[in-house]
């Protein structure tokens, strides 16, 4: 049977010991809006920002995790590696996000006819690969 989708893309959640510098990325240099903030149980706190239909949850705990993530993009470790945000101007967010002093991991190449990729680091070490079609 599977379950039943209600929504057309699917939401993300970033755990984060210091949502500044992760806000400066994905609100302030990638662009994403502010739909809301909220207190979650435990004392942790959630800042959501839209991205099309799929919401990009910040989340920082009341507790800091004893663990971090694997570094290294896909050739770190198994498991969620990265993300694909589509746009319609990848050299210049590419070229936007490097100025800004973000990390570029993989820079513009087309790796398809068509389709050009560039993958970028946020302040965390988490990859966001910019896709373009056409």
């Amino acid at each position: 049977m599977g379950v039943v989708i209600t929504k057309d893309s699917i939401d993300l959640g970033i755990v984060t010991t210091d949502a500044g510098p992760m806000l400066k990325f994905y609100r302030d240099t990638l662009g994403l809006k502010v739909e809301g903030e909220m207190e979650m149980p435990g004392g942790n706190h959630m800042t959501r920002l839209a991205c099309g239909t799929t919401t990009l949850k910040i989340v920082v705990n009341a507790k800091v995790p004893t663990d971090k993530a694997a570094p290294g993009g896909i050739g770190g470790a198994t498991g969620l590696r990265y993300f694909t945000i589509s746009v319609s101007n990848l050299e210049q967010a590419t070229n936007e996000l490097a100025e800004a002093g973000y990390r570029v991991v993989v820079k513009p190449r087309e790796i398809r006819a068509g389709v050009t990729i560039s993958m970028i680091e946020d302040p965390d070490g988490n990859w966001v690969e910019l896709l373009q079609m056409g």
